[in-house]
C-alpha cells in the first residue's frame, strides 16, 4: 500500500471508541474542537511525507520489504538513520509548534526489535518473528502506532506485588492457549486516541514474584475493555470558544490520554514478552535511551518556532536593535543549538546490536535529555521577557473585535508603523500559549518529565560515566600505581 495521505488518516481513525472528556462520554472525537488540532498535528506528518523536498527525511525504506515507507514505521539499518531520525524530529517541530504525537510508538518499536531477538536466543520464543510479522502491518498500511509504558504506580515507596491495588500496575490477570488478559492503566498517554495501535510495556524492570507484570504486547487502540480519558490542558477550553485568536497555536496541538485496560484479551501472536523479568530493564532503558535522543530533535524544532515569535514580538515592539534584545535571543539560539547537537552527537555514535538494528550511544542520549529538563524554561523565560507583560495581561478576542471597544483596542496595542496590532495580537497569544499555555505541557513540562524526568537520566548516567576509567588516565599522567 502507498503512504497514506492526510486524507485516508484522518478518514482511517473515525471509529468508535470509549472516550471521556469532562466527565461526558465523546462521540465522534474527530469533530471536537479540543482534539482536532491534535489530529491536524498528525495530518501534518502524512502531508510531508507526500512532499519529494522532504522524502529523504520523512520516508525511509522497509528492510522486510524493501517498499517506500513512512519513517514512523522504520527500524532503524545505520548511523544515517538514526540521525535522520533527529532531523525529521526538528523538521516536524518546526511545522507544528507541538508535541506531533508519533515519536513514542517508533521509538517502543526499535527498542522492542532488539529486545525480543535476545530474548528468542536465550529461551527459543517466538517473539522477534510476531513483533516482525505485527510491524510489517504498521509498515504496510501506513499505522499510527504508539507506545505506552507508564503505569499509575500506587504507592511509590512499594513494588508492583506489595500494591494494595494490584491493578496499580498492569499485569496479566488470565492465560490460555489463545492469549492473556490484562488489567491496569497507563497514563500520560501522548497520541494514544489518534494511533490505530498501541505496543505496551513495563514501566520498570521487573523482580522474581513479579512475572505477571512483565508483559509486552501490541493491540488495537479501540479494543473491547479499553477506556480512555482525555487529559486535561492548560486553557484547553479556549478553543471552544469562538474565534482563534485567544488560542494561540489554533492549528495544530498534542495530546495525552489516560488508559484505563479493563479485563483486555490480547491474542497470542500479538504478544511480545510474557513473565521473561530479567528483559524487561533492558526493554525498559533501550526505549529510554531512543526516547531521549528523539528530544534533541522535537523540542529543537518547537524551540525554532518560539524563537522566531522573539524575535518578531521583538520587531512588532520596536525593539529588536537593542543590544540586550540581541544577545537574549543569541542565547536562546545557543541552547537549543545545544540540544540539536547532544540529539545528532548520540546518534553520530551509534551501533549496532546482534539483531541488526542500530542503537544511539546511551551516555550521550541521557546527557541530551538531561538537558532538556533545563534549557527549554531558560528559553521559555526568555521569550516571555522579550515579549513583555502583555502575555499575561492582555483582553480577549472578544473584547480586540468588539464594535465598542474594539476601536480603542486597535488604538492601544498599535506599536511600530505598518505593523498590524492583530498580528502582534497573534504572536503575544503563542508565546503565552508555548510558556504557559497548552502547548506548555508538550514544551516546558514535558521537557521535564517526558522519557523519565530528571533523576532517571542522572541515574543512567552514573551507571555508564566510568569513572574507574578516569581514574586510570590520571594515575597515568600521575605515574601512580
Amino acid at each position: 500500500m502507498p503512504l497514506k495521505t492526510p486524507e485516508e488518516y484522518l478518514e482511517s481513525i473515525k471509529r468508535p471508541v470509549n472516550l471521556y472528556m469532562f466527565g461526558e462520554k465523546v462521540e465522534e472525537f474527530w469533530n471536537h474542537p479540543i482534539i482536532k488540532p491534535s489530529i491536524n498535528t498528525v495530518m501534518k506528518i502524512y502531508e510531508l511525507a507526500q512532499i519529494d523536498e522532504y522524502k529523504d527525511i520523512m520516508t525511509a525504506t522497509s528492510h522486510w520489504t524493501g517498499e517506500l515507507i513512512n519513517r514512523f514505521t522504520h527500524i532503524h539499518q545505520s548511523i544515517d538513520d538514526l540521525i535522520r531520525k533527529v532531523q525529521m524530529q526538528r523538521l516536524l517541530g518546526q511545522k507544528t509548534a507541538c508535541c506531533f504525537q508519533r515519536c513514542v510508538g517508533f521509538d517502543t518499536a526499535n527498542a522492542l526489535y532488539s529486545v525480543t531477538f535476545e530474548m528468542d536466543e536465550k529461551y527459543g520464543t517466538d517473539y522477534h518473528n510476531r513483533f516482525k510479522n505485527y510491524w510489517i502491518e504498521a509498515q504496510n498500511q501506513d499505522l499510527m502506532v504508539d507506545g505506552a509504558m507508564t503505569d499509575a504506580k500506587g504507592d511509590r515507596s512499594k513494588r508492583p506485588n506489595q500494591q494494595s491495588d494490584p491493578d496499580t500496575y498492569l499485569h496479566i490477570v488470565e492465560e490460555n492457549d489463545d492469549g492473556i488478559v490484562v488489567r491496569g492503566a497507563k497514563v500520560h498517554q501522548t497520541g494514544f486516541l489518534n494511533s490505530h495501535r498501541a505496543i505496551i510495556m513495563p514501566t520498570l524492570t521487573i523482580r522474581p514474584g513479579e512475572e505477571e507484570y512483565a508483559v509486552s504486547f501490541g493491540i488495537d487502540t479501540n479494543a473491547k475493555g479499553i477506556t480512555l480519558v482525555y487529559g486535561r490542558q492548560s486553557c484547553d477550553t479556549r478553543k471552544m470558544e469562538k474565534g482563534k485568536l485567544d488560542i494561540g497555536n489554533f492549528k495544530y496541538g498534542g495530546q495525552e490520554i489516560f488508559v484505563i485496560f479493563d479485563n483486555v484479551f490480547v491474542p497470542k501472536d500479538q504478544i511480545f514478552m510474557k513473565g521473561e523479568i530479567e528483559f524487561s530493564g533492558e526493554l525498559v532503558n533501550r526505549f529510554a535511551g531512543f526516547h531521549r535522543q528523539s528530544y534533541g530533535g522535537c523540542k529543537v524544532g518547537v524551540g525554532d518556532v518560539l524563537i522566531g515569535a522573539a524575535a518578531l514580538i521583538s520587531e512588532y515592539n520596536g525593539t529588536e536593535k537593542a543590544s540586550h534584545i540581541r544577545d537574549k535571543l543569541v542565547e536562546m539560539v545557543h541552547l537549543n543549538e545545544t540540544l540539536y547537537s547532544c540529539g545528532i552527537a548520540c546518534s553520530s555514535l551509534g551501533f549496532q546490536r546482534e539483531a541488526g538494528n542500530y542503537e544511539m550511544d546511551m551516555l550521550l542520549a541521557n546527557v541530551c535529555k538531561q538537558n532538556v529538563t533545563r534549557f527549554p524554561y531558560e528559553i521559555g523565560r526568555l521569550a516571555e521577557d522579550l515579549a513583555g507583560g502583555l502575555i499575561c495581561t492582555l483582553p480577549s478576542e472578544a473584547d480586540f473585535k468588539s464594535e465598542e471597544i474594539g476601536p480603542l483596542m486597535n488604538k492601544y496595542l498599535s506599536t511600530c508603523e505598518g505593523i498590524g496590532p492583530d498580528d502582534r495580537y497573534k504572536v503575544l497569544r503563542f508565546i503565552e500559549n508555548l510558556t504557559m499555555g497548552v502547548a506548555s505541557v508538550s514544551y516546558r513540562t514535558e521537557s521535564m518529565h517526558g522519557a523519565g524526568s530528571p533523576m532517571t537520566q542522572r541515574i543512567m548516567i552514573s551507571r555508564q560515566a566510568n569513572l574507574e576509567e578516569k581514574k586510570k588516565f590520571i594515575k597515568e599522567i600521575l605515574d601512580i600505581e
